[in-house]
């Protein structure tokens, strides 16, 4: 296989607050953009988010979604600051292998935010 570039696609039930999220409160960078799905520059990669999903009100267990999205960022401090400046709510989490970020969006999918090494 020449990989080119991979993506990730997440299916969204309130396809319109999550674009909202990941658009202005997570401030990922839109690539292009349709009436029912948009695709955001992600590191080497993208994200896009589409219509039909499946949300819930409190964070999703492994077993509806086994997927944690992962964004390694330089300054893990600055970071912080800036989402919670755009009131996203974070926990921060110190393991031994690093720390990160755990953010849930709208819909319930986990984020996670990890310092890069």
């Amino acid at each position: 296989m020449n990989l080119h570039e991979a993506g990730i696609i997440i299916f969204m039930e309130n396809y319109k607050e999550t674009l909202d999220f990941y658009k202005v409160k997570l401030g990922l960078p839109v690539r292009e953009q349709k009436e029912d799905l948009t695709i955001f520059d992600f590191g080497r990669s993208y994200l896009m988010i589409e219509d039909n999903g499946v949300s819930s009100t409190t964070e999703k267990t492994r077993a509806q979604n086994p997927t944690v999205l992962r964004f390694d960022v330089i300054d893990f401090d600055n970071t912080m600051k800036e989402l919670m400046d755009r009131k996203v709510e974070v926990k921060i989490h110190r393991h031994s292998w690093g720390t990160i970020g755990v953010v849930i969006d709208p819909e319930g999918n986990r984020i996670e935010i990890k310092k890069a090494v």
